[in-house]
């Protein structure tokens, strides 16, 4: 019952990283824009976070960090690709790419840092119920942040008149833009959150997730996010649940190892990527259903008076 307690509370953890990084790449989207550089925003954000606590000794200040250097990342893109008339793909590209560069000569000097002693977190009495207790109730509170953002974000998107706007603006950024919406802050807007959220996403990795710095120690979870807005058709919920369906088997992996199974370890290690793979070529054989679900400007470019 621990095991599984365990893989429970390992899962959730695991997959909050892509949750929160995967809901703000469904904001992007949401306003017709993508972004293919979440896996450099949150290697930057990820080493500005672990400079920042190894610095401060504070843990918000990391965070405060990781989603400062994501926004900034962020708001270069979009001034490139909104305002500027960039490929958004191609954009995108470059980002991760500098990301990638610039974390590992930025993070040099910060290999061998180790930051102080991680504090531990339980709900009083909630934390010890058998099982549900260590499966549920002890984890860290960017974990009940990230399903709050979820539940939030779905009522920002369908109950709110901003949140009506964005979806309009990643429909027909047109006809926004003839009803008197500025359609290109719009779309900044919602880059720079997309961003933010990326780079806490990054932050919590390196601080929280494994509390240390290594070079590329991303390790692709960008791409997984970017991959789990279409596995989840544009749905914040769906987002949540699919991050956590990663997450666990990314953790599955380790408990099969731990448990000596006969497998390959370069096989375990590719299962969350197979599992990507797996799940978007399962959605691809249905395309209306993408269609209907995908933002219809999503991708392309918006300019005023064309």
């Amino acid at each position: 019952m621990d095991t599984y307690a365990l893989l429970i509370a390992s899962t959730l953890n695991a997959g909050t990283v892509l949750a929160i990084a995967a809901l703000g790449l469904l904001i992007n989207e949401k306003a017709g824009v993508v972004n293919l550089g979440a896996e450099g925003i949150m290697l930057c954000a990820a080493i500005a976070g672990f400079a920042a606590v190894v610095h401060t000794g504070q843990d918000t200040m990391g965070f405060l960090a990781g989603m400062g250097a994501g926004a900034v990342l962020a708001a270069v893109f979009g001034l490139l690709v909104i305002w500027l008339g960039t490929n958004q793909y191609a954009t995108g590209l470059a980002l991760s790419l500098f990301g990638v560069g610039f974390s590992a000569f930025a993070g040099i000097g910060y290999v061998q840092e180790k930051l102080p002693e991680r504090p531990h977190f339980a709900i009083p009495g909630l934390a010890d119920i058998p099982l549900l207790g260590t499966a549920l109730f002890k984890q860290h509170p960017m974990v009940y942040a990230a399903m709050a953002l979820c539940i939030a974000l779905i009522w920002f998107l369908d109950r709110t008149r901003t949140g009506l706007v964005l979806r309009a603006v990643g429909e027909s950024p047109e006809s926004a833009h003839a009803l008197g919406y500025p359609v290109r802050r719009i779309r900044l807007a919602a880059v720079v959150t997309g961003g933010a959220l990326c780079g806490l996403a990054g932050a919590y990795l390196s601080v929280i997730y494994t509390p240390l710095w290594v070079e590329g120690m991303v390790a692709g979870k960008g791409w997984i996010a970017l991959a789990l807005t279409t596995f989840a058709t544009w749905r914040p919920a769906r987002v949540l649940l699919g991050a956590y369906l990663f997450g666990g088997v990314t953790m599955l992996q380790f408990h099969l190892q731990g448990a000596g199974v006969e497998v390959p370890s370069q096989l375990l290690s590719a299962l969350p990527y197979l599992a990507t793979i797996g799940v978007l070529a399962l959605i691809s054989r249905n395309p209306t259903w993408i269609r209907v679900n995908m933002p219809a400007s999503l991708g392309k470019p918006f300019h005023p008076g064309s």
